[in-house]
């Protein structure tokens, strides 16, 4: 799907905002946000990540709120979120479906995505709520290993929500 959190950080405004949470420049040549250096920042500073989020994510929340408010029509929307619990997503959806994977593949997946180094993902991971919790406060849980599974998986639970 498309990436609300990465447009809303091409906006002056926000680019301000998260300029001004550091005292080094977080700006490439043409003036916009260097992801890769802000990552390195507050991963290893958990206060940044944190004031980084509360710049983000309340505009993303808007964002959607407004966009529900134009498609009402549908019988249910499904929002994909990379950290939900973190911020608290998770209070405001009706069902929360997990998709993971054993945290090896997980890390391969993302070095070949992203171009990150492991240490680089780990720090990341280490971020975010141990899956052991995120599934607990899931509905349902897809493990996404192999592909063709994961699709029928994902065809039952779409069938379940349909119902409901």
């Amino acid at each position: 799907g498309f990436d609300e959190a990465k447009k809303i950080m091409e906006q002056p405004n926000i680019i301000q905002k998260i300029q001004d949470l550091f005292t080094e420049s977080v700006l490439t040549n043409d003036s916009k946000l260097n992801r890769k250096k802000i990552a390195e920042l507050v991963f290893n500073a958990p206060d940044k990540l944190e004031q980084l989020n509360a710049i983000v994510h309340p505009e993303v929340q808007l964002h959607f709120q407004n966009w529900l408010k134009e498609h009402n029509d549908f019988s249910f929307v499904i929002k994909e979120v990379a950290i939900l619990f973190e911020t608290g997503g998770n209070k405001v959806c009706d069902k929360v479906i997990l998709i993971t994977a054993p945290k090896e593949l997980r890390i391969q997946r993302a070095m070949k995505r992203d171009n990150l180094t492991k240490s680089e993902i780990l720090v990341r991971i280490n971020n975010q709520l141990p899956d052991s919790k995120k599934r607990k406060l899931s509905d349902f849980v897809i493990e996404n290993i192999d592909l063709n599974n994961t699709f029928l998986k994902i065809d039952e639970i779409l069938k379940i929500l349909a119902k409901s």
